[in-house]
């Protein structure tokens, strides 16, 4: 196990993208940390990149590389070593990694619903509502619910997009409730019942990832892992694997845990939102495949315009 001592004498190395968001993850993680290990945060420092999905802000990312995009600058430098652990929005991950990177860490999950900005609800949309997002999940879900909307391309960072809306580019647009709370933008906009309205895969968590054979990060990063979160993220993570999904691929889960049982809800939609499948299941919690035969199901009863964005298991 990692010593105080240890941790003073080496320190750590937070590898993060430099936006705002994330580096308001980073700071919460490195916070964290130090609190659980009893140390100074200075001895975790933070080095920030410019990711190539925060360059690259006039197109949606599944047409330019996907959510890789987020990852391969902090992939390069955990790989090389010049960081010892990358601090990512779980739902900006790629669903197959490399096999020498692990999860050291899911800290807890925070709020995971939408927020729509602009109106009070989806029904309170003005009718012909113009809609700025770069999610296939939300622009399908919402062409489900209103399909006399229009979707239009809303890229940056949370200020951009509310300034984008501020400018009359569109009438309205979605945020992560979790986002907004750890920058600290509480009061913005209104949330959507998760119920209703299921969040993206892994939304709301931060992940953390290491080298796999470094014992010495992982056992410092086991401090602040969460259980249940961990386990909320991976079932999701293992859906996403079981359905083959990509960027294109408008998915949407919610998942619950109750004692050892986890329930977990997901909807799949065609692009345009005019179709969509959607299905429960309820395992247990140490059941690995309890994910994966709900993928199963879920693409045994899709109709071809949702099948097609989607290869099954790897």
């Amino acid at each position: 196990m990692t010593t105080q001592t240890d941790t003073q004498k080496q320190g750590f190395r937070l590898g993060t993208r430099r936006s705002p968001l994330a580096m308001a993850q980073a700071e919460e993680t490195r916070d964290r940390l130090a609190a659980a290990h009893g140390i100074d945060p200075a001895h975790i420092e933070i080095v920030a990149v410019t990711a190539s999905g925060d360059r690259i802000q006039d197109r949606a990312l599944a047409e330019i590389g996907g959510k890789a995009l987020w990852t391969k600058e902090l992939d390069a430098w955990l790989a090389s070593g010049e960081i010892d652990f990358a601090v990512h929005s779980a739902k900006d991950v790629e669903t197959i990694r490399p096999e020498s990177f692990a999860i050291g860490a899911i800290l807890p999950r925070e709020d995971v619903r939408d927020v729509l900005v602009g109106a009070e609800s989806i029904r309170a949309l003005p009718q012909g509502a113009v809609v700025g997002t770069s999610a296939p999940r939300r622009a399908a879900q919402l062409l489900h619910a209103r399909p006399d909307c229009k979707v239009i391309t809303f890229r940056g960072n949370v200020a951009t997009r509310l300034a984008k809306l501020a400018a009359g580019e569109a009438d309205a647009t979605f945020l992560a409730a979790a986002g907004l709370k750890r920058l600290g933008e509480t009061g913005t906009g209104h949330p959507l019942d998760e119920q209703d309205w299921l969040p993206a895969p892994a939304q709301a968590a931060i992940m953390v990832e290491c080298r796999e054979d470094d014992a010495r990060t992982l056992a410092f990063l086991a401090a602040v892992d969460h259980a249940e979160s961990r386990a909320s993220v991976l079932a999701e993570r293992a859906l996403l694997a079981g359905l083959g999904g990509n960027c294109h691929s408008p998915i949407a889960v919610l998942t619950r845990h109750e004692g050892e049982s986890v329930t977990m809800r997901a909807a799949l939609y065609s692009p345009d939102g005019a179709e969509k499948v959607e299905g429960e299941a309820r395992f247990d919690a140490h059941d690995p495949e309890g994910p994966a035969r709900l993928a199963a199901d879920l693409l045994a009863r899709a109709v071809p315009a949702i099948a097609v964005h989607f290869t099954g298991p790897a």
